[in-house]
């Protein structure tokens, strides 16, 4: 699939023509530019769980034929007139969530992910596994110069969503943060909490995984399964797609700690006795994306300390290996589509 000819009326990419199926080869017209959009001739697309769900609708919702992709890097080619942050030839990158109301308390606050007319990159729209894409240029964010495209990519969506709980709950280095999982988002969120001066503890299913864990700043690391310990942490991420344990991890977080969770499990309970939130005042709660804000600041920091995913680089005409791949957890850390 060529991305040299932006001129062409039609954007080329894969999609699924029902649920669960085999992506194929897809056409549909290019939308019209509007004022504040712009067209991006797509370089790289990252492979996120999330597009996984999506194609097998485990959250419901999907419509076919659905093209996925939302940790977007490209150029931009087109803008419209009323674009003015963006330039024509600048590298940029666009995530999960495609536009909001704008005219909403959140929006207002600049917290428009939590807008509830938001719609997302790729559901109800086609995605980023194209050669180009029409977006809203106000959720479309400049890469900066240090960060290479394919590490990047990830950062749109998997690094968003575990910097932002770091910001919304004031991290600072005094904080003991913990860590579950060491995968897709974990080994981004390890290397976050490390940059921001914290001690990190990291929870984890597999002992094979402890040299990297340390690797990307992990201090401490203890199984996830039998962790035999209490009163560990002040913020507990998690960050793994399996069930939630809440009881067990609600132990080793210190007194007023927080549960944040961010993997999506496909029974989507959380069990959770009420003395065990009463008893040290603690929390469980959930982070979703991260707002354009927090995006613009996740991509400086990355950019200042040398923050990047660890990825496995596939053509964009392999993208059906490299979900099958991903669908049997034989990526290393993240999965990343080149035009």
């Amino acid at each position: 699939m060529s991305t040299s000819d932006i001129t062409t009326k039609t954007i080329e990419g894969y999609a699924a023509q029902k649920v669960g199926a085999l992506l194929e080869l897809f056409q549909y017209d290019c939308p019209q530019v509007g004022p504040w959009d712009i067209e991006v001739e797509i370089t790289h697309c990252g492979l996120c769980h999330s597009d996984l769900h999506l194609i097998q609708n485990d959250w419901g919702g999907s419509t076919y034929p659905l093209l996925p992709g939302h940790e977007i890097i490209g150029i931009v080619k087109q803008k419209g007139s009323l674009v003015q942050e963006l330039e024509i030839g600048m590298r940029v990158g666009i995530g999960w969530q495609g536009s909001s109301c704008g005219k909403c308390e959140w929006c207002h606050q600049g917290e428009e992910n939590l807008c509830l007319k938001q719609e997302a990159t790729c559901v109800g729209h086609f995605g980023g596994f194209a050669n180009k894409i029409v977006a809203d240029s106000r959720f479309a964010f400049p890469i900066p110069e240090p960060l290479d495209s394919v590490n990047a990519a990830p950062l749109l969506c998997g690094g968003a969503t575990v910097f932002s709980p770091l910001l919304q709950h004031n991290v600072d280095a005094t904080m003991k943060i913990g860590v579950v999982g060491v995968g897709g988002l974990g080994h981004l969120a390890i290397q976050f909490a490390k940059a921001l001066g914290c001690e990190v503890f990291v929870f984890s299913s597999s002992p094979e995984k402890e040299a990297e864990a340390k690797k990307f700043g992990a201090h401490h690391f203890l199984s996830s399964t039998h962790p035999n310990a209490e009163n560990l942490v002040d913020l507990l991420l998690y960050t793994s797609s399996g069930s939630v344990d809440a009881k067990s991890y609600l132990k080793l977080l210190r007194p007023k700690g927080k549960l944040v969770i961010m993997g999506a499990p496909k029974d989507q309970q959380v069990d959770l006795e009420v003395f065990d939130l009463i008893v040290g005042r603690k929390t469980v709660c959930g982070s979703n994306i991260a707002s354009a804000p927090v995006i613009r600041k996740m991509l400086q920091f990355a950019a200042l300390h040398g923050i990047e995913a660890q990825t496995e680089l596939f053509a964009m005409q392999d993208i059906n290996l490299a979900l099958e791949k991903l669908a049997n957890n034989e990526i290393h850390y993240r999965a990343v589509l080149e035009n």
